[in-house]
Order: structure tokens, then C-alpha cells, then sequence
């Protein structure tokens, strides 16, 4: 193992992933979101920067036989990305680029954790910075989403609650409806501080609040968390008449 790397494990250690020693690193944000995503066994799906791999790998983990095709900026994490996929034993295409100019497939379903501080005092570390600071705007990544995601498909991205009004006005302009939001609570009576979303491309069905998730217990996670994050289980999938 490359000394800058480290060996680690997601989903109760159904996927390793190898990742920086320093620098961003994969959280509870991927696995959740993977676990938002309504992929069927067969179903193409895009991941927009995917980093090492974290988010595609439990997708593919909980829904063998989707076809995963990735777009990361950072070469060199595209690189461990496609290495991670090997290991993984998935069958992955990761591209390098921008995704503003990168062409991308046609999809069934897309998804993203894009970096969301407009502002701030970026971290000194540059895979960090790229991670959490915005580069590519919030509207570029919808739009990216926007074109690759076929019509009754899905786009799912993970963000700080204080964004979803903003992400639910760009899905719609690219071209989606029918928007699912499932709050990520810290505790039971505590504000959600990330939220999922969802958007059905061509969708006419009413948008929903789904139950949402609370992610601790006392000094543990909650059963339900705890299923999602170590069991590989899936969040709760669009209402029936969304798509």
C-alpha cells in the first residue's frame, strides 16, 4: 500500500476503498447517498465527482449489475477511483474532466456530493479545497446532470440543508420534477444539517417529504442509520405516483 494512501472500508467491509491519507476523505455523505439512489440491477448511472470512488462503490455493492460510469477532475483521484473499482470487482468507467465541457452517456439514474462552501476560508490542502469549495457552481453540476439523465430518470444529490431551495429551482430549470427531499437528522429533535434530493427528468408527480433519516441514538447511530451505513440498506425510494 502506497504510503500516502490508506486501506479502508464502507458497508460493513463489503467495499474497500482506498483513499488520501490527508486531504478530503470519505464520510457518511457518499454512503448515504448511494443508498438514495433508486438503481435497479441492469440501469446505467453517472456519478458526478467521484473522488476515490466512495459512492459508486456502494451503489454497485447494493445493486449488482448497474453499469457505473464516473467523472472525476482530479486526475489522480480518477485514477484511484478506477483502481478502487478493480479491487471492488465492478465494472467501472471513470473519465477526467470538467464536467462542465466533459461528454457524457445517457443514464438512467445520476448523482453528486458537490462541493457547496461559495465562501469561506478554503482548507490549505488542495484535494480538500477542491472537495468542499465551489469551482464548478451548483447550477453546473444540475446542469451536467440535466443532459446525462434520460427522461423519467433520477438525479440525486446530497447537500447542506440550507441549499435544498436552491437545488430544487435548478433541478426543475434542467428539466426535473416530482422532488423528493429526506432530511439527514443528527438527533431526534435536532435541525437537519444535510439533506438528500431527488428529482424525477420529465417528472409530473406532486414533490414529497420523505421520512427522513435520524443518524444517532445516544453515543451510537440509530438502527436505522446503522442498517444503511454497515448493512448496505436503501433509503426510502420515490413516492409511487412521482415517476
Amino acid at each position: 500500500m502506497d504510503e500516502a494512501l490508506t486501506e479502508d472500508t464502507l458497508l460493513g467491509g463489503r467495499v474497500r476503498l482506498a483513499q488520501p491519507r490527508h486531504g478530503f476523505r470519505a464520510a457518511v455523505d457518499p454512503v448515504l447517498l448511494a443508498a438514495f439512489v433508486p438503481a435497479r440491477p441492469g440501469d446505467a448511472v453517472l456519478e458526478l465527482g467521484c473522488g476515490s470512488g466512495a459512492a459508486f462503490l456502494c451503489l454497485a455493492a447494493r445493486v449488482p449489475g448497474v453499469t457505473v460510469t464516473a467523472l472525476e477532475r482530479d486526475a489522480s483521484l480518477a485514477e484511484l477511483a478506477t483502481r478502487n473499482a478493480s479491487a471492488n470487482g465492478v465494472a467501472a468507467t471513470v473519465l477526467t474532466g470538467d464536467l462542465r465541457e466533459a461528454r457524457l452517456p445517457e443514464v438512467a439514474h445520476g448523482f453528486a456530493n458537490p462541493p457547496f462552501w461559495p465562501g469561506g476560508t478554503p482548507s490549505p490542502n488542495s484535494t480538500r479545497r477542491q472537495a468542499s469549495h465551489e469551482q464548478a457552481l451548483l447550477v453546473d453540476w444540475v446542469t451536467a446532470l440535466g443532459k446525462a439523465v434520460r427522461t423519467r430518470g433520477t438525479a440525486s444529490l446530497v447537500l447542506p440543508a440550507s441549499r435544498f431551495a436552491e437545488a430544487s429551482s435548478l433541478l426543475r430549470s434542467a428539466g426535473f420534477g416530482a422532488v423528493s427531499l429526506c432530511p439527514l437528522w443528527p438527533r431526534v429533535g435536532v435541525a437537519a444539517k444535510r439533506v438528500l434530493l431527488r428529482a424525477v427528468k420529465g417528472g409530473r408527480g406532486p414533490d414529497a417529504v420523505l421520512p427522513g433519516l435520524v443518524l444517532h441514538a445516544g453515543t451510537s447511530w440509530s438502527a436505522t442509520a446503522d442498517a444503511v451505513l454497515r448493512e448496505g440498506a436503501a433509503l426510502p425510494v420515490n413516492p409511487p405516483d412521482a415517476r
